[in-house]
């Protein structure tokens, strides 16, 4: 059974710093590309950042110098280092990968950032 699950959201202050985690079972975590997307109310979801299985990254233009996303071949899990948040980072935050011919999503982990 296929599983990715997110967390590590919440709320911050602008400026601050969130590590988002997610856990996958039952995919092929070696080789596939994880990603991070996000989406906000009356928003379409947008690519924050992924990492292919060879670890090799990419990045939307609003989040370079301040995301960094990583992953965690033993533990099956990816990561998103977000530094200095801004309030427009708010949403929620979705893990992805795509395996047996489709696309995987999490359940999304919100991120407020705000005062």
């Amino acid at each position: 059974q296929v599983r990715l699950v997110e967390s590590g959201g919440g709320l911050v202050q602008p400026g601050g710093s969130l590590r988002l985690s997610c856990t996958t079972s039952g995919v092929n975590f070696k080789i596939n590309t994880l990603a991070w997307y996000r989406q906000g109310p009356g928003k379409e979801r947008e690519l924050v950042a992924n990492v292919t299985g060879g670890g090799s990254t990419n990045y939307a233009n609003s989040v370079k110098g301040r995301f960094a996303i990583s992953r965690d071949y033993p533990r099956n899990t990816a990561f998103l280092q977000m530094n200095r948040l801004e309030r427009e980072d708010t949403d929620v935050y979705y893990c992805h990968t795509r395996d047996y011919g489709r696309d995987w999503w999490g359940q999304g982990t919100q991120v407020t950032v705000s005062s």
